[in-house]
């Protein structure tokens, strides 16, 4: 496969699960706004939760000059100006499938290309009117449309590893990142064995939920969600479709199943990742430190995407 058309199904993936990712991020940072806040703020603090896990705060500030909640979100939501709105993502995914119309299947097509012409009607009419909630649901709805025909419709070629590679990449950044700002947030609260108070409950459920994780955990866990469980759930158990152990081990997966010699770099990193993913325990997790651990980790798994986008990506 050119190296081209490899990286325009890469990156249509990886663009279409980031705009599902934001927009699931999105919908529990307003949620958590609306709650009381125990004196902790006036609910901004959650709302500018997006803006640090991607790294656009200074953005936001220097085109709005401060914290607001509806300019937040509209931010983050339809403005075509930010390349990390999920406006932009689905621009950007619609753009790349265009460009490998003739590899990917007409369901596919069809439905990447209804879901911007959407997105624009949505945009025309805006966040205030559509409403936040709803806008979310509806992009996870359309990203599980489009899984859904392209496991259902496409061969099981160079294709559709491609297209995995991009989708699993991008959410084992998303898990990791996610987890870590959660953690973060809670403070001293995420340590604290005996940790009892609704801000901790709702925190963990939120990013479990954020996640889809939560009606896993209930199944495995007893007990309310605290940092090793969900820590635990959300690493290292290869059973939950979003767990950063899932991840791996599909992108270890694909990368077998690419023909040639020339992505050995980026299939032995993956293999490392994934024994270390098979055989560390919570309990190392967090005797190094969970925001250590997950720190060197998102590093790894951007060497991961480096090494994909060396290996096959860039034209020789």
């Amino acid at each position: 496969m050119l190296s081209r058309t490899a990286s325009d199904l890469y990156w249509m993936s990886r663009y279409l699960e980031r705009a599902e990712n934001l927009a699931r991020m999105l919908d529990v940072s307003y949620s958590l706004s609306l709650m009381p806040q125990d004196g902790r703020g006036d609910g901004l603090d959650e709302l500018a939760m997006p803006l640090l896990i991607t790294g656009t705060l200074d953005d936001y500030l220097n085109r709005h000059g401060e914290l607001h909640a509806e300019r937040m979100l509209n931010f983050f939501a339809l403005d075509a100006d930010n390349p990390a709105s999920i406006y932009s993502c689905l621009a950007a995914a619609r753009s790349n499938a265009h460009a490998v119309r003739g590899r990917i299947t007409a369901d596919m097509w069809e439905n990447i290309n209804a879901s911007w012409l959407e997105m624009r009607g949505i945009a025309e009419q805006g966040l205030g009117r559509y409403g936040i909630s709803r806008f979310c649901e509806w992009v996870k709805e359309r990203s599980h449309l489009f899984r859904g025909a392209t496991f259902g419709t496409i061969m099981r070629g160079e294709a559709y590893r491609f297209i995995r590679l991009g989708t699993f990449i991008e959410r084992a950044d998303n898990t990791l990142r996610l987890l870590d700002a959660r953690y973060e947030m809670l403070g001293e609260e995420a340590d604290a064995v005996s940790d009892t108070s609704a801000r901790g409950y709702y925190q963990w459920s939120a990013l479990l939920r954020a996640l889809s994780s939560f009606e896993a955990f209930t199944e495995i866990y007893r007990g309310s969600p605290r940092t090793r469980k969900v820590t635990e759930l959300l690493l290292l158990r290869p059973d939950v479709p979003r767990s950063l152990r899932a991840c791996v081990d599909e992108l270890n997966l694909m990368l077998g199943g690419l023909p040639g010699d020339n992505g050995r770099p980026a299939q032995r990193l993956a293999a490392e990742l994934e024994a270390r993913l098979r055989y560390t325990g919570i309990d190392e997790v967090l005797g190094e430190g969970l925001h250590t651990w997950l720190t060197d980790f998102i590093l790894l798994v951007r060497q991961l995407a480096s090494a994909i986008h060396s290996s096959y990506l860039e034209a020789a």
